[in-house]
Formats: structure tokens, sequence, C-alpha cells
């Protein structure tokens, strides 16, 4: 699937030009470790840049009911996505796209703060948690994993989370359409 590039998209974000714009769509949430059961939820994710070389993001989501109406706010992140840069004098890999590392900067109004660290390399998205600092009020998350992906032309993403001494599992998932 081709993806329009804008012409105001600075070099260093062409690889993730693939993720500007407002997705939306539904999602499920649960920490069965926790005695959580799965919780339907709705997702808006906005991805936008002023011209530099970083990406704007912002995810709000709510709970659904089984009509699939609006419950409650469940969270809110914002942060930034930038991309390093890439050696475009080495040879491009034989098995795909030239991978381009990420650094992500993400905060909670939960009062946890965190960095994920990984990698973009074409439609896809791998990240893993460098750091996290919490408030003293804030819930004991000490990793997560994400996962983002182009599928069909939607983003699909996958959340997996380390919480109050469980081990890492399974946490969060979602389908969302680009409407913009």
């Amino acid at each position: 699937m081709a993806v329009p590039l804008r012409t105001d998209t600075p070099l260093a974000l062409v690889p993730l030009s693939w993720l500007l714009g407002r997705w939306e769509g539904a999602g499920v949430l649960g920490h069965p470790a926790r005695g959580e059961s799965d919780t339907r939820f709705g997702q808006v994710v906005e991805f936008g840049h002023d011209g530099r070389d970083f990406l704007s993001y912002t995810s709000t989501t709510w709970a659904l009911d089984e009509d699939g109406e609006t419950t409650e706010p469940l969270d809110v992140e914002t942060g930034y996505w930038r991309p390093q840069a890439v050696d475009l004098d080495s040879p491009a890999p034989a098995d795909g796209p030239r991978p381009v590392e990420l650094e992500v900067l993400l905060t909670h109004p939960t009062g946890v703060v965190e960095i994920l660290a990984g990698t973009a390399r074409g439609p896809r998205i791998d990240l893993s948690t460098d750091v996290v600092a919490r408030t003293t009020t804030a819930h004991e998350y000490t990793s997560g994993t994400r996962v983002y992906g182009l599928v069909e032309g939607d983003l699909l993403w996958a959340l997996d989370v380390t919480l109050e001494g469980h081990p890492l599992r399974s946490y969060a998932s979602a389908r969302l359409k680009r409407v913009d």
C-alpha cells in the first residue's frame, strides 16, 4: 500500500510518515494476572510534526459498553517520537528497508513518565521500556513492550506490561483506521 508523503515532511521523518495523521478505532485491555477481565475501549491517536525532526503523539482512550457507547475516560498519553539519523552512505540491507532507531518519550496523567527505545523497519515498529519514572501515587509500572504496524491500511498495536510484581504480560491492543 502506498503511503502519501506530505511535502512538509522533514527527511528524518520519512520512514515514519505512514504514522502521520489521526487514527480512530477500538481495542481491548486487561491484565489477567491482576484479576482484570477484558475491557473494550475506543481510541483516538494523532501523530503530527511542526517541521522539526520528531513526531508529536497523543493517544486518548475511553471505556466502551457492550453497545459500543462511551462510558468513562481511561487514559491519555502524550509525547514525542524521535527517529535517530540513518547512515545513508552504508549499504541498504538485502532483507528489507533500513532500520531506524527510535526514542519515544511518553507522559501519563497517572504519574508515570516513560522512555522507550526501539526500531522502525518499514511499516513495523518495536519498542521496549528504557526508563520509567513514577510519582509516589502512581501504580507500580516497571516496564513494557509495544509493537505498531501498518496492516491492510490500518494501524495495529499491542502493549505488554510488567505491573505490580507480575511478569510481562499482554495488556492492551487495538486496530485503528486513518481518518485524517
